[in-house]
């Protein structure tokens, strides 16, 4: 099974050009799947039937894992199973008739202004990691980037001046993005105070490094938005993509186009920032419920 998995990884980067943070999504979505079906001694994907499958959703839905995710692995998984048939290297391909469960599909999790200023405050500004994890945490949320996008940025990306970044996402594409005054501000001080003692290669261009001077992780920027949600006193699961939704939400509920957030999020479709529209409305029809008289 592994043998084929390798073969689908190299046909994703070789023959459809996906980016190497999609393939290695791919990649341990599937290692999981199969990991899953050796536990259950499963040897041969072409001994895996839809009962299968249907089992390893819902045991990843029985350990809380996000709906997203559960989406996620099924579609790794059918696009794996099509390749193989494809290249006719299984029999049958069992998750043609097999839909994404709709069902499962959660709104995205955002966080009220108020949770967002408590999270944001949590870093401890009299320490350098402090001034630099704030920086992090403003320009996300300011910004509504991605958290691969976010790590990636270097010196030249920032316009400060003209109050926009410069940043690839997803397919290389690149797209500028506006950033507000608290974020400027407190990038600038960590530029100004905190990076020249981490930084002692004259190449290093990526904005935000260690102390050791390599470039900030994209595992390390989820670990320190746990650490500071705990901090904070909140007990919800958040991560650089709550920022992110937070964001466009915010956005929204103050009236700003929807073509707008969407150039800003760099969604190709508008149909995927008009998901952002559902997360509105369900907070209007929760203030309704919560405060009129007859709701």
């Amino acid at each position: 099974m592994n043998g084929m998995l390798d073969q689908f990884l190299d046909y994703l980067a070789l023959e459809k050009g996906l980016t190497a943070n999609t393939s290695e999504a791919y990649r341990l979505d599937l290692e999981d799947f199969i990991a899953w079906l050796r536990r259950r001694s499963v040897t041969s994907l072409n001994g895996v039937t839809r009962r299968h499958i249907t089992d390893y959703l819902l045991d990843l839905r029985e350990k809380d894992r996000a709906s997203a995710t559960i989406s996620r692995r099924l579609v790794a998984i059918r696009v794996f199973f099509r390749f193989l048939q494809q290249e006719g290297l299984l029999d049958l391909n069992i998750t043609e008739a097999m839909d994404s469960p709709t069902l499962w599909k959660a709104l995205p999790e955002s966080l009220s202004v108020a949770e967002v200023d408590r999270l944001l405050n949590a870093p401890d500004l009299s320490k350098p990691l402090g001034v630099r994890d704030k920086a992090m945490l403003e320009l996300l949320y300011s910004s509504g980037l991605r958290v691969s996008e976010l790590v990636n940025l270097e010196l030249d990306d920032l316009r400060v001046e003209d109050g926009y970044i410069k940043c690839l996402g997803k397919g290389r594409k690149e797209r500028i993005v506006p950033w507000g005054a608290s974020a400027r501000a407190h990038v600038g001080r960590y530029l100004d105070e905190v990076r020249p003692l981490w930084n002692r290669d004259p190449h290093q261009r990526k904005i935000f490094i260690t102390r050791r001077d390599v470039p900030v992780s994209r595992k390390t920027v989820w670990f320190l938005i746990k650490k500071y949600a705990l901090k904070a006193g909140s007990g919800r699961k958040i991560s650089p993509h709550t920022l992110r939704h937070s964001f466009a939400s915010h956005l929204l509920a103050n009236q700003a186009p929807l073509r707008v957030i969407q150039e800003m999020l760099g969604h190709a479709d508008i149909a995927t920032t008009q998901i952002y529209t559902h997360v509105d409305h369900a907070r209007l029809h929760a203030i309704h419920k919560k405060f009129h008289p007859r709701a």
